[in-house]
């Protein structure tokens, strides 16, 4: 699988512009009606809470549809794996809106690409938007006007390569059959079992519960905190621990800190992802400004003796993609973006990630070598606390990672 590679830097953007902006907007769509409507879609805090808080960002920058604004933020369900038709029922009824001009799922769960392609037999004119997609890239491909996911190919070795930069000698791997059905996700495993043999790293798999299963999030949680101990001293504090949801990233961070071992990112990397929660870090005067949070939450693992063995993204990848994606769609109906100027999208990123530098590319799939136009890839340099950035981004990744194909 090949990659066409881009870098770009997002400017800084100042905080009194920002405010002033939404400021405007929301003054604006108090006073007249909205021309448009955007709708969104995202977890509940419970199971994707950064992709929520991204929502809540867009609602006080462009208020609520019920207010005189343009947003209309709903939430998908927990178990929304037994409640598919129930998913795709709440992106179409979206629909029934006539000023509903742009609907932004993130994450794209399971019923998502339905629900986009029974929206466009009604509405055409609707941009349909998901971010990080559950489902095979060529069946949201099919569906979805644009496709935003994390680089689970390049990732695949940039996650055991910094793993190597942190002394790491052991990789384990926690996740469950439903994720490893996922293309994305079972392609990525199969790239990191690849990259840490090349990279001399042991590589091991465990398989801890489904959230979505009969246990729910609080059993899936408390699997965690009672597995994680035993999983350290079988493998030793030199080994890096992934697991694929989110709702077990906080237990797994908070016996981590108490029993030794690393974390070099989050599946959907943030610093608002498990560390707070594992740390008993109370953000509220620091919401919505990353670089605040990022601080606040390095201080926190330095003094819990973390330095140099916990890492993130700076910025949240759920909250950016949720908001970005949103941005993105406004700025097209507002006709100041384009779809087809993928530099729009990057911009539309950067409102949320001032100064960052992340890397990204089209998805090429292996089987067919043919590249996604709707479809984009991206990552960001890896920051570890108490010592900076790792140059994840710069690292060349090598070709072989993207001719493995995924296998069920």
């Amino acid at each position: 699988m090949k990659k066409i590679t881009f870098t770009f830097v997002l400017i800084l953007i100042s905080v009194a512009s920002i405010f002033a902006t939404g400021k405007q907007q929301k003054t604006g769509t108090t006073a007249t009606k909205a021309a448009y409507h955007i709708g969104i879609v995202t977890g509940t805090v419970s199971q994707a809470e950064d992709d929520l808080r991204g929502a809540e960002e867009m609602i006080r920058r462009y208020g609520k549809v019920s207010d005189g604004g343009i947003i209309q933020a709903i939430t998908y369900p927990d178990n929304f794996m037994d409640q598919q038709e129930v998913v795709i029922s709440q992106i179409v009824n979206l629909s029934d809106d006539p000023l509903m001009k742009a609907i932004v799922v993130n994450q794209g769960v399971p019923g998502t690409a339905e629900a986009f392609r029974r929206v466009k037999e009604r509405r055409p004119d609707i941009l349909l938007f998901a971010g990080e997609s559950h489902e095979d890239p060529l069946v949201i491909q099919s569906a979805a006007t644009l496709a935003m996911s994390a680089d689970f190919i390049s990732r695949g070795y940039t996650i055991p390569w910094a793993a190597k930069q942190l002394g790491a000698d052991t990789f384990v791997h926690i996740s469950f059959p439903r994720h490893m059905s996922y293309e994305s996700l079972g392609l990525r495993r199969q790239i990191l079992e690849e990259a840490c043999k090349d990279l001399g790293i042991r590589f091991v798999f465990v398989t801890a519960p489904d959230p979505t299963s009969d246990v729910g999030v609080a059993g899936a949680q408390q699997y965690i905190l009672e597995q994680t101990p035993q999983w350290i001293q079988q493998y030793g504090k030199n080994s890096v621990f992934f697991c694929t949801n989110d709702a077990h990233t906080e237990p797994l961070l908070k016996q981590l800190f108490t029993y030794g071992g690393l974390f070099v990112e989050a599946d959907l990397p943030s610093p608002l992802m498990g560390y707070p929660g594992a740390l008993g870090i109370d953000l509220s005067v620091e919401a919505g400004n990353f670089p605040a949070i990022l601080k606040k939450v390095e201080e926190a693992v330095v003094a819990r003796g973390g330095a140099g063995k916990f890492g993130t993204w700076a910025f949240s990848y759920g909250f950016t993609v949720t908001a970005g994606l949103s941005e993105y769609a406004k700025r097209i109906l507002d006709g100041t973006a384009s779809l087809e100027r993928i530099a729009d999208l990057y911009q539309a990123l950067g409102e949320f990630t001032q100064g960052a530098k992340w890397n990204g590319g089209y998805y090429i799939d292996a089987n067919t070598g043919v590249r996604a136009r709707n479809q984009i890839l991206v990552y960001m340099d890896t920051y570890i606390m108490g010592k900076g950035y790792l140059p994840t981004t710069e690292q060349t990744i090598p070709e072989k990672y993207y001719n493995i194909k995924f296998q069920r």
